[in-house]
């Protein structure tokens, strides 16, 4: 079992408080701020299979009922003490063998796969680039960029394809 808490939200509790997302500074902040819920959980719940980045977090257990007693605590906790709550919808208790979406990425035992979304936009890229809206040194930096990151998960197949699809319409635009 995994309960899935965060969601990238964690750290906007109105519309008057939080950090810029995607800001390197709200990354940082966000470390040092919930350094007291890693020392929560850690220390004073003892839960050993907590993994946290940034304000997405996953605790892993086999025991639902304790799953559901730990997201109980955990959400007190930051309710209490950091005045911030858990995301509604994104935190929840899932089995593992459905997949984790964790850090971009669905997150499985034994393996890990991009997101839907993930690929359906860089393959809009290469779109844009093949009706000649964008030019092949802004497709050549997002395909860069977008590998970098995409070969960390199962990816081998898709990433040749759209760098395959990319050279052919390189190939067409300069023939």
């Amino acid at each position: 079992m995994v309960n899935v808490s965060g969601g990238g939200e964690a750290l906007f509790v109105n519309n008057n408080k939080g950090m810029p997302l995607g800001n390197l500074t709200s990354q940082f902040f966000a470390n040092v701020y919930l350094n007291e819920l890693d020392y929560f959980v850690k220390h004073e719940l003892k839960i050993k299979h907590y993994i946290r980045y940034v304000d997405d977090f996953i605790i892993l257990n086999k025991s639902k009922k304790q799953l559901e007693i730990w997201k109980e605590q955990v959400d007190n906790f930051l309710r209490e003490r950091l005045k911030i709550e858990l995301h509604k919808q994104k935190s929840r208790i899932i089995q593992l063998k459905r997949g984790v979406d964790f850090v971009g990425f669905r997150n499985f035992y034994h393996y890990r796969l991009l997101r839907k979304r993930n690929i359906k936009s860089m393959k809009r890229k290469v779109e844009l680039y093949s009706n000649r809206i964008i030019d092949f040194n802004i497709i050549r930096g997002s395909y860069q960029g977008w590998q970098a990151y995409a070969k960390w998960a199962n990816t081998y197949k898709i990433r040749k394809e759209i760098r395959k699809s990319i050279i052919n319409v390189f190939k067409y635009i300069n023939n």
